[in-house]
């Protein structure tokens, strides 16, 4: 069997490296359309190199299928080797079989052998791609970076049947069966799978978290101040509103942001720097609020009060959103999901500018109080992370984009009353957790933040038919990364650790699929079941309260 793999350098990420039969040869990204071949007919095509496109691909690999992994980029794992290395385990027990494989495994890259803490969890981004890599070669995995599907007419179908992809260079990749797992989602709408972009209203699936929450009290300023300037004009980064009634419906989706590794080891730490397009005017709201901090805090601001370190091995942390005013770039990711590729590139450059103007604001105003400032200066991006991106997170933390509307509708009775689900292939745990969705200055002279959602549940089970479109959309993709779920439901199923055990599931159906010769909606699910079982998956309430096959 031909097996290509390629592999970013570098020195020059957009020429990969591959190995063809075990030659060497050098690869540009860029051909000409009408010389570009037509890649061989194989089993399972998975696009989208995310940690739940390396599991769909590995294992379907492992079930005796010949897989090509696409990967637009230049990189595998998405965020859990973008930047999210605090892990959004939650309870444990519940994580099993080929995830619970890769965390045990990065672990033991430390010299831990054990999953009982979270701190066990956790490990540098570095150590999991390689991780990824590794298991790809093994299992013999075609993978193909920078590789985008074409962004009109890029799925072929015939009938509910999907023929094949077509990339931007000009290449088909023909398959039997196809899996979205890409954050995006646009294999899935290009075949013409129903989805959803944004909150439902309440009474859509009778759910009392959706939709519009007014008043919600976390990552929230902590007393009333103006957003406008001393001549009565809104400062940047605040919408002048209407925030929308309680429990309305939008097609608004949740922050994104940029999960930076830093460092405080002066020498892995690079300084901060001021970036290109810097405008200090954007945090205006952010100095006014930091300057009152003392007068109603009673000490001054620290840097856990603007962010969110969770320390990772190596004197490194994952630093995420926290607070009122933080890395969440609040509002302006409405758009990404059904963008065009100009438009999403110029959202992302946006996100990323904004972060780094961000930290370069805290590390050098003299707004900043200065031991804010001093602990910012404090820190860096780390020199062994994100080499070709100057330390920058190579990945945007896409929490949430296009939705499915698939076979089975997750919601939030299925995180807390309806838990059980006789065709389950997973299991999650995460709390229901949305991001803010807009900040907005409010009637009363005030700002606030709205969107934001944190509700405990206890564990529950995934239905198969959230990862499977409608028959009569199309009978041989899979998706489940845009799985099929409500804005409230998969504010908890979005975490990383159940995207990889839904992938898990995906590979073991492409292969029943095929074996079976059937469509994907029509695999034997008590056959399923069994043998994801066999690979030590966590399936229902019952096996996690035994702790059957989680070591």
């Amino acid at each position: 069997m031909r097996v290509t793999v390629c592999f970013p350098m570098k020195r020059n990420p957009f020429r990969p490296l591959c190995v063809v039969s075990g030659l060497l040869f050098a690869s540009t990204a860029v051909s000409a359309l009408a010389a570009a071949p037509a890649a061989p007919p194989v089993d399972l095509v998975v696009y989208g190199g995310t940690a739940s496109g390396v599991v769909t691909a590995y294992s379907a690999a492992r079930e005796g299928l010949h897989v090509v992994l696409l990967e637009p980029g230049g990189h595998l794992g998405g965020m859990v080797t973008g930047g999210l290395s605090a892990t959004d385990a939650a309870y444990f027990k519940i994580i099993g079989g080929y995830a619970r494989d890769f965390y045990r495994e990065a672990a033991a890259h430390y010299g831990v052998h054990k999953l009982d803490a979270h701190e066990d969890w956790l490990s540098e981004p570095k150590v999991g791609e390689e991780i990824f890599n590794t298991w790809l070669k093994r299992a013999g995995v075609e993978v193909h970076f920078h590789e985008r599907v074409k962004e009109h007419g890029g799925v072929s179908k015939k009938g509910t049947h999907v023929v094949s992809i077509t990339t931007e260079d000009g290449r088909v990749w023909a398959a039997k069966i196809f899996a979205d797992c890409s954050y995006e989602g646009d294999v899935m709408a290009e075949a013409g799978v129903k989805y959803t972009v944004g909150r439902e209203g309440e009474e859509t699936y009778g759910e009392d978290l959706a939709g519009v929450r007014v008043d919600t009290p976390k990552h929230q300023f902590l007393w009333k101040i103006s957003p406008r300037d001393e001549n009565g004009k809104l400062m940047p980064e605040v919408d002048p509103g209407p925030m929308g009634a309680n429990g309305a419906g939008d097609k608004k989706v949740q922050a994104y942001n940029f999960r930076m590794i830093l460092t405080d080891d002066p020498a892995n730490r690079m300084p901060w720097t001021k970036p290109k397009g810097y405008d200090a005017a954007r945090f205006a709201l952010l100095a006014k609020y930091l300057g009152e901090w003392k007068e109603h805090m009673h000490r001054e601001p620290n840097f856990h009060d603007v962010m969110n370190p969770v320390m990772i091995p190596h004197r490194e942390a994952d630093f995420n959103n926290n607070g009122a005013f933080s890395s969440d770039y609040i509002g302006k990711s409405w758009t990404y999901p059904d963008a065009s590729y100009a438009e999403r590139k110029r959202i992302w450059d946006d996100h990323l500018l904004y972060t780094q103007s961000f930290l370069w604001f805290l590390a050098s105003d003299p707004r900043v109080p200065q031991p804010l400032r001093d602990e910012v200066n404090s820190w860096g991006r780390a020199k062994d992370e994100f080499p070709d991106t100057d330390g920058w997170p190579n990945q945007l933390y896409i929490r949430e984009g296009r939705r499915m509307v698939g076979v089975y509708v997750m919601h939030q009775a299925d995180l807390q009353t309806d838990r059980t689900k006789k065709d389950s292939i997973a299991m999650g745990s995460y709390n229901s957790d949305s991001h803010n969705i807009q900040r907005v200055a409010t009637p009363d002279g005030g700002v606030r933040n709205e969107g934001d959602v944190q509700v405990s549940v206890k564990p529950y089970e995934i239905a198969f038919g959230t990862i499977l479109p409608k028959k009569d959309q199309t009978d041989n993709l899979l998706v489940p990364v845009c799985l099929s779920a409500s804005h409230v439901a998969y504010s908890s199923v979005r975490m990383e650790p159940q995207y990889m055990m839904m992938g898990q599931a995906a590979g073991v159906t492409a292969a029943m699929a095929i074996k079976g010769k059937t469509a994907v909606q029509d695999v034997d699910v008590v056959a399923l079941q069994q043998r994801l079982r066999s690979q030590k998956a966590i399936l229902h309430l019952e096996q996690e309260a035994t702790g059957s096959g989680v070591e």
